[in-house]
């Protein structure tokens, strides 16, 4: 045999031997891991747990058929080297793009169908907490599709095992020993508490913590019971609307013209203008008709979800109420139009831009320059929230662009530069 062949099938046997070793070591280390977490359920998190007036009975039937779910996303397994995690390359989705003819259809036309379906629970629902049936119904969809939707996980599996070996495990153990709170109060069996790949629970998709604030038993079964219940969940997403400070007479906005003497860096909570102030400066509603007497003398907020580019909102504080749900502007004015157009409302008149393209880093190296300059951008996460939007609409003000507050990747380049 020619020494070249020989050296070649050694070569192929060291990687097959490293391989295996390496296979080795990696199941080892697994089974470590395993072995570390079962003594960790039965100790700190028994410890915990008794604390909190869970009982021996209760744990031990919810923990019992519980494993380390190792597919789950944002995983640090001690003893494990923690890698430096690699930038977000994620392309920037454009506001439009949340807006898709097909998306919001499907939510009107089923939400239409739930109100008549669920019309008596609903009379009552609003009745108790103030909330628009149809703004419940809107998140209901946008959450679970009406319900429709798949929990596959067990929710105590996801939460232990992200409680144990997650990047958040101090946040994943407050809402793990939530869920036994659940359990000991008997509203679910632990076989029955599915939940999404993050541990949200049921139609609403409340974290345990929130479930034991807003979730309550409407339809008088005993329970509270998110998962199978519509009136339950229902009313619970009401409820959660209720206590974060809905306002029953005020709409969550409108879709307004924005005059050239209104600066786009007015947008966002923290500025708080007067209803009668902008109806001073020339904003108008697009459907021509007045503000609410009401509001005149209360405060509303500029919402630009995509600056300049795109339809311009006059918002009330039920708009910061619905981002209590779920942080994202796109996701509050996607609840609040989809409401809307369930009550027979227009589409928005004005049209989104098509945007260029650009990713999240691009964002994230922008932002990290405006914030040395001394801008309050939000904190530096890639996304355009609208205190990148204002800071963004700041720079360009300050450095003779057209003030879009909205970057495309041309403006992002200066800004870092």
């Amino acid at each position: 045999m020619k020494t070249k062949t020989i050296t070649k099938l050694m070569l192929c046997l060291l990687v097959l031997l490293v391989t295996q070793n390496n296979m080795a070591v990696a199941r080892s280390s697994k089974a470590q891991t395993e072995r570390a977490f079962s003594v960790w359920l039965k100790g700190p998190l028994w410890q915990k747990a008794r604390a909190q007036n869970i009982s021996n009975a209760t744990f031990l039937k919810a923990i019992k058929p519980v494993k380390l779910n190792w597919s789950l996303p944002d995983l640090r397994p001690p003893g494990q080297k923690k890698r430096r995690k690699p930038p977000v390359q994620s392309e920037f989705r454009a506001p439009g793009g949340y807006f898709k003819a097909r998306s919001l259809n499907f939510n009107i036309r089923e939400g239409r169908k739930q109100l008549v379906k669920w019309r008596h629970s609903l009379d009552k629902i609003e009745r108790r907490y103030g909330v628009p049936r149809e703004i419940i119904i809107a998140i209901w969809g946008k959450e679970t599709a009406f319900g429709r939707a798949r929990l596959p996980y067990s929710a105590i599996e996801v939460l232990a095992t992200q409680a144990f070996m997650g990047r958040r495990k101090a946040l994943f153990e407050r809402e793990l020993l939530a869920a036994l709170t659940i359990l000991q109060q008997n509203h679910i069996r632990a076989r029955a508490m599915k939940s999404a790949w993050a541990g949200a629970l049921g139609h609403p998709q409340f974290m345990p913590t929130a479930f034991l604030k807003y979730a309550v038993d409407f339809d008088g079964d005993g329970s509270k019971n998110i998962w199978s219940s519509v009136p339950d969940a229902l009313a619970s997403i009401a409820n959660f609307l209720n206590q974060n400070g809905w306002e029953p007479a005020r709409r969550w906005g409108f879709e307004v013209q924005l005059p050239a003497n209104i600066s786009c860096t007015l947008e966002g909570p923290d500025q708080r203008i007067k209803t009668l102030n902008w109806r001073q400066r020339g904003m108008r509603r697009v459907d021509g008709r007045p503000f609410a007497q009401a509001d005149l003398s209360k405060h509303s907020f500029l919402l630009l979800p995509a600056g300049r580019f795109g339809p311009r909102f006059l918002v009330s504080q039920n708009f910061y109420v619905l981002k209590s749900y779920n942080e994202s502007d796109v996701y509050a004015l996607f609840v609040g139009h989809v409401a809307d157009r369930m009550k027979a409302g227009s589409k928005f008149q004005r049209g989104w831009a098509r945007l260029s393209s650009f990713s999240r880093v691009h964002v994230k190296a922008a932002q990290l320059k405006l914030e040395k300059s001394g801008a309050d951008v939000g904190g530096a996460d890639g996304l355009i929230g609208y205190k990148t939007r204002t800071s963004i609409g700041n720079w360009q003000s300050k450095n003779g662009f057209a003030v879009t507050c909205f970057p495309n990747k041309a403006i992002l380049a200066k800004i870092s530069n």
